[in-house]
């Protein structure tokens, strides 16, 4: 047999062996509309939550001129237009990881998400920021200045650190003036009432006193 019809029909053999035919990508569907709905499912209709790594090919439905399909992740970045509709199909590779689809005017609304593969764990969340710590500073009535704990202690020191300072000053003849490392804050001689300062105290020396009896209204306290 001559050499060329021997190898088509070698090639056609090979065809009809098992496994010789290219296997099919999986299925998805995405879909976005009408109204303000977006999903993504598998072949047999059930929404995607987790799939393995690989290439899929996607069937987008974009059944909304007001709406888009987006969907990104990990090597993956693919989006219909918002005012156009129709139907297409993406073929994509995922990879280990976490992905999202969205409709892009509509992001918070209109989401959804799904993990392929065994991604990395989810950085822990960052722990919320630690309260203010408050004191009270109080001038008056007469001849009294004092600065204590919320609780109404007086203090001899504090730690450094983040304060909130609710400022009492009930004299028209002295005022709360508050100096120490970085810090410089006065209430008005005259004026009277109730203010509050948010401050941090550095390590050092802080003095609070009045500015009409800064020698006989002083008071001195540590900040470690």
């Amino acid at each position: 047999m001559p050499v060329r019809p021997l190898l088509v029909l070698l090639a056609a053999l090979a065809l009809l062996l098992p496994g010789a035919a290219r296997a099919e990508n999986p299925r998805l569907v995405a879909t976005v509309g009408p109204g303000f709905t977006i999903s993504l499912a598998d072949a047999s209709g059930a929404a995607v939550a987790k799939i393995e790594p690989g290439t899929y090919d996607i069937s987008v439905r974009d059944l909304s001129d007001e709406h888009n399909f987006h969907l990104f992740g990990p090597g993956v970045d693919r989006a219909t237009d918002v005012a156009g509709t129709g139907t297409s199909t993406w073929t994509v590779t995922f990879r280990d990881g976490r992905y999202t689809f969205v409709c892009d005017p509509h992001p918070s609304s209109m989401r959804g998400t799904f993990t392929v593969g065994n991604p990395p764990a989810a950085p822990a969340p960052s722990p919320p920021p630690a309260a203010p710590k408050r004191l009270v500073a109080t001038v008056g009535p007469g001849n009294a200045i004092s600065l204590a704990s919320a609780a109404g202690h007086h203090l001899q020191g504090v730690a450094a650190g983040t304060y909130t300072i609710t400022v009492r000053d009930r004299s028209k003849l002295h005022n709360v003036h508050l100096v120490g490392p970085g810090i410089d804050r006065r209430t008005t001689v005259a004026g009277v009432g109730t203010t509050t300062w948010k401050v941090t105290l550095r390590r050092g020396k802080l003095t609070f006193f009045s500015d009409r009896a800064p020698q006989k209204l002083r008071r001195t306290l540590t900040v470690r």
